[in-house]
């Protein structure tokens, strides 16, 4: 059973709980509740390790864990609709005998209330607006309704948190929380069990780790006897088993210095810190490079089919690394901190055709393309794309002119060096 760790303010998380029991049966639902959304990355931090898939009551702690876990892959968050928005109008009606005509709003920086508010036959003939992000001080959008209030300029207020809902309570304003209705909880919580289906999908299918310990003949050739050659594939052996048993996987000996092992891909995705560890200890104890491919797939023979390609793209890189093709054909490494996932398969047919007359590879232009997006530039330089996919300056060169040549890049400018030398030319892909 999956764990799902439900986070926000106290009665957000009581009201997604109560919920929640609708989806008991495949779901553990784990409160974690906080006084303010600034606790959010001290309750991820701690809790990771505990939890599968994150679920939050509003965008804000969502931001906030993105930001601090670095990924979104395994987190959602509740979005209310115009119907929460209504819902505090019509509370608002039901509790004052009448239609509140000026109102002070907070709300996300992302999201539009003026449109959901035009949708209304009566609008409110004074809206005051103000909008937060993840940064906000929670005390600055309790003044912002407390000074209308206070000013005579409105009637009430509509808050997004618990805490200024609370405190304006407290000062006598009639405020309103906007909160998600149970058919906005429930939606969300439909959506998050597909999601576990998935990952259970993608937990179960079959991983495959090919090593190879390259210039192996060259190791054989220099071991003093027969028996020091077997000492130290004994000493791999022993690296690769502790790794197997990390991964509950079994390993395969196919001789030459390439070893298989055989998982899911769950605990291979779990263990990729150790996996890179073990290569590194390997290519120490050899004293030469070893070559990692990862392989993912429904079968045991798909999953080592796209092992073995695996390693031979990490083969052809300079730097080696461990290189992941997926079950749909797509590929993923590290390069330099970053890491970058792109396919070599493209169905564009007209971007086909520009790339087979400038005789690039669609996995070069994939590659390049995926880079240019993961690290967000808006041009580049040939430094850029030689350093961090570790080509020479020369290749890269060739590269980027045989782009510009079909037109799939152009060069947009020039930048000085500081030292001496001809400027870099600067060029983006079209």
């Amino acid at each position: 059973m999956y764990r799902i760790g439900v986070v926000g303010p106290h009665l957000s998380v009581g009201r997604i709980l109560d919920v929640a029991k609708e989806f008991e049966q495949m779901m553990e639902f784990i409160p974690y509740p906080y006084e303010s959304f600034k606790n959010t990355p001290e309750i991820v931090l701690e809790h990771d390790h505990h939890v599968d898939v994150w679920l939050f009551s509003a965008q804000i702690p969502y931001r906030i864990a993105r930001k601090t876990l670095g990924s979104d892959e395994n987190m959602m968050h509740i979005q209310h609709s115009e119907a929460s928005l209504y819902k505090c109008f019509l509370n608002m009606a039901c509790e004052l005998g009448t239609y509140m005509d000026r109102v002070s709003i907070d709300e996300i920086d992302t999201s539009d209330p003026e449109e959901a508010i035009s949708q209304l036959e009566n609008v409110p003939s004074q809206i005051y607006m103000k909008l937060y992000d993840e940064e906000t001080d929670l005390k600055e959008l309790l003044q912002f309704h407390l000074d209308l209030w206070n000013a005579g300029k409105t009637d009430g207020a509509i808050t997004c948190f618990q805490f200024v809902y609370q405190s304006l309570r407290e000062a006598g304003v009639p405020t309103y929380w906007i909160s998600p209705t149970r058919m906005e909880i429930r939606k969300t919580l439909r959506i998050l069990a597909e999601k576990v289906r998935t990952i259970y999908f993608k937990d179960t299918q079959i991983g495959v780790v090919i090593m190879e310990i390259e210039q192996f003949d060259k190791i054989a050739q220099k071991a003093k006897s027969p028996y020091h050659l077997q000492y130290q594939e004994l000493r791999w052996k022993e690296a690769l088993l502790r790794l197997c048993e990390k991964l509950d996987g079994s390993l395969l000996e196919k001789g030459y210095g390439r070893y298989v092992i055989f998982s899911s891909r769950g605990a291979i995705e779990r263990e990729l810190t150790m996996v890179q560890n073990t290569v590194f200890q390997l290519s120490l104890e050899s004293e030469t490079t070893a070559a990692v491919g990862i392989g993912f797939g429904e079968t045991v023979f798909t999953a080592e089919v796209n092992a073995r390609q695996a390693i031979q793209y990490s083969k052809e890189k300079a730097e080696r690394g461990m290189i992941i093709v997926q079950e749909n054909g797509t590929i993923s490494e590290s390069v330099g901190k970053e890491e970058i996932t792109y396919s070599f398969r493209m169905d564009d047919k007209d971007l086909l055709e520009k790339l087979k007359k400038g005789n690039i590879s669609v996995k070069t232009y994939n590659k390049i393309e995926a880079l240019i997006r993961r690290m967000a530039w808006s041009d580049f330089t040939i430094k850029d794309l030689a350093t961090h996919l570790y080509l020479d300056e020369r290749n890269a060169r060739r590269i980027v002119a045989m782009l510009c040549e079909v037109e799939l890049a152009e060069c947009i400018g020039e930048e000085s060096n500081s030292t001496r030398g001809r400027p870099s030319k600067i060029y983006r892909l079209v």
